[in-house]
């Protein structure tokens, strides 16, 4: 007979562990504490979680860099008058400012499939950093599609995008925009895919690709997953919880109009 021992999976390190995983595991205590190097790491990476919150958002450095793809941009502003109001007004980054609502209204541009909006969020440093990166792996997955002039969003929430998308008459919106961020991921990018966007929609109409950064997914791997959504979503006429991501079972083709 077999020993029941032998079968047994030889035990892992700690250090093995952590090497899976960002997460915070096999710490250590001093007493009913932290060890300091532990506590250290854990406010450092706090600072720089709230860092990516209240870091400024740099429109004209991603309007430079969409630019450089040859999109043609729009910069408009939520509600939210500064930062210390849309992190205590939701509600108001939901919304276009006055002026905002009139710049895309008398925008002189055709109806697109596909409007892209890029907003600052909750982590304004991970759109700086990734945003323009991400659209230029994107594009060429979109090809066919009719694309819009490209929004770019002060003060957003992830609802902006449905009124952006309506006023451009676009069939569709993709928004990116920073996510909150974590002890782990302090500067990572959203994607939320919206079809037939109109003010009053909810997260259920909306699609989510999540965790796109350096720890997370690669801006191949988002874009192939924000196009394989879209071209889906278009064809059917539907997103959100209608709709399940299978890009990875197989491609999707828009049928002909």
């Amino acid at each position: 007979m077999t020993d029941h021992n032998d079968m047994t999976a030889p035990r892992r390190s700690i250090a093995e562990l952590r090497a899976l995983t960002p997460a915070r595991v096999g710490l250590g205590r001093s007493g009913a504490s932290l060890t300091t190097g532990a506590l250290l790491d854990f406010t450092l990476d706090h600072a720089r979680a709230r860092d990516a919150v209240h870091s400024p958002f740099d429109a004209a450095l991603v309007a430079a860099g969409l630019a450089g793809l040859g999109l043609e941009t729009i910069v408009v502003s939520s509600q939210a008058h500064d930062r210390s109001e849309y992190l205590k007004r939701p509600d108001l980054g939901r919304k276009l400012d006055p002026e905002s609502q009139h710049l895309l209204a008398r925008a002189d541009v055709a109806p697109c499939d596909v409007a892209i909006v890029i907003g600052d969020g909750l982590s304004p440093a991970a759109v700086n950093a990734h945003a323009a990166d991400l659209v230029q792996a994107l594009l060429p997955k979109l090809a066919g599609l009719t694309i819009g002039p490209a929004v770019i969003a002060c003060g957003a929430r992830v609802a902006l995008g449905d009124e952006i998308g309506a006023l451009l008459q676009a069939r569709m919106t993709i928004l990116l925009i920073g996510e909150r961020p974590g002890l782990s991921a302090p500067h990572s990018l959203g994607a939320y895919i919206t079809a037939d966007p109109k003010p009053g929609l909810t997260d259920a109409d909306r699609n989510c690709v999540s965790n796109i950064q350096a720890a997370g997914l690669s801006y191949e791997e988002g874009a192939v997953k924000i196009a394989w959504l879209a071209r889906e979503g278009l064809s059917r006429g539907i997103t959100g919880v209608a709709l399940k991501d299978e890009s990875g079972l197989k491609p999707a083709v828009i049928a002909p109009l």
